[in-house]
């Protein structure tokens, strides 16, 4: 019989890194501006930290593959649990689709062409299968995708942080310079808090982390250590490179930064550091090739996770039965699948959307978003579960257990939780205005219609329940 690979404490620090350090939100981090130091900084203590710590000890504590999901139901029962299991799940093939249509769009850039419809689908769901492929595979067998994905992101973004600094030291010119404190600081208008959301899903994915303990030597010891490095290299990837766009592309390209323009973003950000013409080309698909890459590792690191979550809830009958098959490695195989073929309709149907109107917005922006707000959404009562296990199960061992008195582990669960929950808020609705809630009106469907949906779920998990 083959013997299993073991995940190691330094491939677990670089699959922290990896699935905390999504290369396609760093741009629009960026394009918050000078004031994103600020939200860095609140949220990092107010957030990443508790968040940490909290997953540290929840993992270690009960550690299973059904993770958060299995947190909030020894806290607040099946309902909740089920709430939780929809919204982790369905993130997962909206940011897949939303990857997929990024994917072409850089495509399109480096090489300077006009996709017509038929490459555009061939390349879009090319991509979504064979990410469904790795899904199938244990993070032990797929962890050479995780580490070079991992490695590529910290080389484009650390470059383009290099890049962004190197060209305020050659020409002394920032493109967004600070000249005061006040320069740091957000404006009081309430649409600023929409930014929360945008930080906030680049630090998602710590608890992940506990679903490795199969592939672990030593789990209870190192997957604290790999929350705690990790957590810290993400946040100097995510500064870093957000800087360097900020001091060196002016204003009104940092405002309009998405990954579906990436690479005329890396092309203004080359030739502001005078990069010769003959190697600009060169510079942009190879830049574009690695940013596609990190695509692939991205999913192949949250992919076991996610489906060990919806496999864990289809067995306990939060999610239908259709989760529950794996194969022979235990990989949930079910859930793979069902993602592909979930993304596969949500890419054709984009397409189909914009054929019919351009206005649709039916692209990466509108994907991406619904998948960080259900995202967002799923960890919303983990904090609350933390807290009630603390009071209900003292007995349970933890062997990573969160420092503080009573008062201090309510304000470390508390805060978060705040923070959680006016993040979503204020993406969807913004400053509340009729111009933002008709432009985001895709949007606000959308998170409807992801509603309904978990209720029914969540309402047929009732039924059985009671029915026992």
């Amino acid at each position: 019989m083959e013997k299993k690979k073991k995940f190691r404490l330094f491939d677990a620090i670089l699959g922290t890194v990896c699935l905390t350090l999504v290369c396609e939100s760093v741009m629009p981090t960026a394009a918050i501006g000078n004031t994103q130091y600020f939200w860095w900084a609140l949220l990092l203590i107010g957030f990443c930290l508790p968040y940490g710590m909290i997953t540290a000890e929840l993992g270690t504590s009960y550690p299973s593959e059904g993770g958060l999901y299995d947190w909030v139901k020894k806290a607040f029962g099946p309902k909740w649990a089920g709430r939780v299991a929809w919204n982790y799940w369905v993130n997962f093939p909206l940011w897949i689709a939303s990857l997929a249509v990024a994917l072409t769009d850089i495509v399109a850039g480096i090489f300077s062409i006009d996709l017509p419809i038929w490459a555009l689908l061939l390349l879009q769901l090319g991509y979504v299968w064979l990410v469904t492929f790795l899904s199938t595979k244990r993070i032990g067998e797929s962890k050479e995708v995780v580490n070079t994905g991992t490695a590529f992101k910290i080389i484009l973004l650390l470059g383009i942080g290099i890049l962004g600094i190197y060209s305020v030291i050659k020409t002394g010119h920032s493109a967004n310079p600070i000249t005061s404190v006040s320069d740091l600081l957000p404006s009081l208008d309430l649409g600023s808090l929409s930014f929360i959301s945008i930080i906030l899903f680049n630090f998602m994915g710590f608890e992940v982390v506990g679903t490795w303990v199969d592939d672990m030597d030593n789990p209870k010891k190192d997957i604290p250590k790999a929350l705690i490095f990790g957590g810290l290299l993400m946040a100097v990837f995510y500064v870093l490179p957000a800087t360097g766009f900020n001091i060196a592309l002016n204003p009104d390209v940092v405002a309009e930064m998405d990954p579906e323009n990436v690479v005329e973003v890396l092309n203004t950000l080359f030739v502001s550091v005078g990069i010769a013409p003959a190697l600009l080309k060169v510079l942009l698909i190879v830049c574009g090739l690695m940013f596609i890459y990190t695509f692939i590792a991205n999913i192949a690191s949250w992919s076991f996770g996610v489906n060990a979550v919806a496999k864990y809830a289809a067995d306990d009958g939060a999610l239908p039965k259709g989760f529950s098959k794996v194969n022979k490695e235990g990989v949930p195989v079910n859930a793979a699948i069902i993602n592909g073929v979930v993304a596969s309709v949500i890419v054709v149907g984009g397409v189909i959307a914009n054929l019919i109107s351009e206005d649709f917005g039916a692209g990466f922006s509108l994907f991406f978003c619904l998948s960080w707000i259900t995202l967002l959404v799923g960890y919303i009562p983990m904090f609350l579960a933390f807290l009630k296990l603390r009071k209900t199960d003292p007995k349970t061992k933890r062997v990573y257990k969160v420092p503080g008195g009573e008062g201090m582990i309510k304000v470390l669960a508390i805060v978060p939780f705040i923070i959680l929950v006016l993040g979503v808020v204020f993406t969807i609705f913004g400053d509340f205005s009729l111009e933002y809630i008709q432009d985001n009106i895709p949007l606000i469907v959308g998170v409807v219609i992801s509603f309904i949906i978990e209720e029914i779920l969540v309402a047929r998990v009732k039924v059985e329940k009671e029915s026992k």
